[in-house]
């Protein structure tokens, strides 16, 4: 029986704090799904089909092995996507109390929902000041966001429109 997880989240852009969970999560399940949902709560600077795409440059530059499959999901609950997929667990990066807050509930209801466990993981200290939203604002002010980000991600971001 393969053990089957989701690492979900809005990935806009994706981080390489993002990347160091998928590759830790990759080394303790059989097969990894990186999910991007839509959060309705943030304003996206990169369509969803977009972030798919760096996702999946950005893993294979990063030479992460294992089965990971990169796909979008915006219709219905998490736990519905994990019900399809076989998946029994959801792996979210954590970087402060502050995340655990927001995300235990979720984390609770999910359960109780589809008996679909949440794994937190601690993100390696280099990258726990690094959010998405933080990227957006460096980038959009025109800093180098290459510190924080994978290659494809910063060619894109610097890359004139």
């Amino acid at each position: 029986m393969s053990r089957i997880a989701v690492v979900p989240g809005s990935f806009d852009p994706v981080t390489l704090g993002h990347l160091d969970v998928i590759e830790r999560a990759a080394h303790i399940f059989d097969e990894i799904h990186v999910l991007v949902v839509h959060n309705p709560d943030k304003t996206a600077l990169l369509p969803i089909a977009q972030r798919v795409s760096l996702i999946k440059d950005s893993v294979a530059a990063a030479g992460i092995k294992g089965e990971i499959l990169v796909t979008s999901w915006s219709v219905g609950l998490l736990v519905d996507y994990c019900t399809d997929v076989g998946a029994s667990v959801l792996v979210k990066g954590v970087r402060s109390q502050v995340d655990v807050a927001y995300e235990t509930p979720m984390a609770i209801v999910n359960r109780n929902l589809a008996g679909v466990e949440t794994v937190f993981m601690l993100p390696d200290p280099a990258h726990a000041h690094v959010s998405s939203s933080l990227v957006r604002q460096v980038a959009s002010l025109g800093g180098d966001v290459s510190p924080y980000v994978p290659r494809a991600v910063s060619d894109f971001l610097q890359t004139p429109k």
